[in-house]
């Protein structure tokens, strides 16, 4: 019988304490029932308290992983994440055109958790130009979609503008991540150029929340490479999302990780 199981690419760099980047959407991709494929852009020495080193990879190895990926997998969806600078948003966006990717998702990643710079000024015009007309869903965080719509938000009325600004450089829909800082904390907003749609979800006060961003991105990548609809794919991975925050681990001496396959401890648990 042959293996159904859908193939998802994440194209982001990699962290070396495990709870983000290409680390985490491998195990979110994984958790949601997709196998999971990778690019790496980057390589960040990191973990729970800070990032103390990035060496970008040449553009022509990541060309080429890309090319080796594409050329012996059915690729149903790809994500990005940390991208870098300006060369390296460049090659992923001439690699992936051609391609023809239907659910492209695209993690405009600019800042960890630690406040370290994960992608370089001169990077943010090329992603806009380049990638983000390429992409079904954009999904920035409150901070990345300040940046990109030069609109500042403390509200969702806020969100709402900034998603039509974010909108307007060519992607299909826009997921502003709310998280925390909006005034309606666990409030997502999802734009697709008519109509907005608020997720609301449960808030959980913990400080172990690294790689949240990239869990839920990657999440909703798995879901739309199943077939759900993009509202759909984003309420499944806002519920996966929730509950591995609830389950997240107070590892490490600053912001722990969530837990990506709490659900395995839950099966444990209910067996003895």
């Amino acid at each position: 019988m042959p293996n159904t199981r859908k193939q998802v690419l994440t194209i982001a760099g990699s962290d070396s304490g495990g709870g983000a980047g290409i680390q985490a959407d491998i195990k979110a991709m994984s958790a949601n029932g997709v196998f999971a494929m990778s690019v790496i852009t980057a390589i960040t020495a990191q973990n729970t308290e800070e990032v103390t080193d990035v060496c970008e990879l040449p553009p022509a190895i990541i060309a080429a992983q890309i090319d080796a990926v594409f050329d012996d997998f059915e690729v149903s969806a790809v994500k990005t994440g940390m991208l870098s600078s300006a060369a390296i948003v460049n090659t992923v966006a001439t690699m992936l055109k051609p391609q023809n990717v239907v659910n492209l998702v695209v993690d405009p990643v600019m800042l960890a958790k630690s406040g370290h710079s994960l992608l370089k000024p001169d990077a943010i015009d090329v992603l806009k130009t380049r990638l983000f007309p390429l992409a079904l869903v954009v999904t920035p965080n409150v901070h990345e979609a300040q940046q990109l719509s030069g609109i500042e938000i403390k509200s969702l009325a806020d969100a709402r503008r900034a998603a039509k600004v974010i909108h307007g450089f060519g992607c299909k829909y826009v997921l502003i991540k709310g998280g925390h800082l909006l005034a309606e904390r666990a409030t997502d907003l999802l734009y697709d150029g008519r109509f907005f749609n608020v997720f609301k979800g449960e808030f959980i006060d913990t400080p172990h929340t690294h790689g949240t961003g990239c869990t839920f991105a990657s999440a909703i990548t798995a879901h739309l490479a199943k077939g759900k609809s993009v509202s759909d794919a984003v309420h499944a991975a806002k519920t996966y999302l929730t509950e591995a925050i609830r389950h997240s681990l107070a590892i490490g001496h600053g912001h722990g990780p969530t837990d990506h396959f709490y659900f395995l401890e839950q099966s444990e648990d209910s067996a003895r």
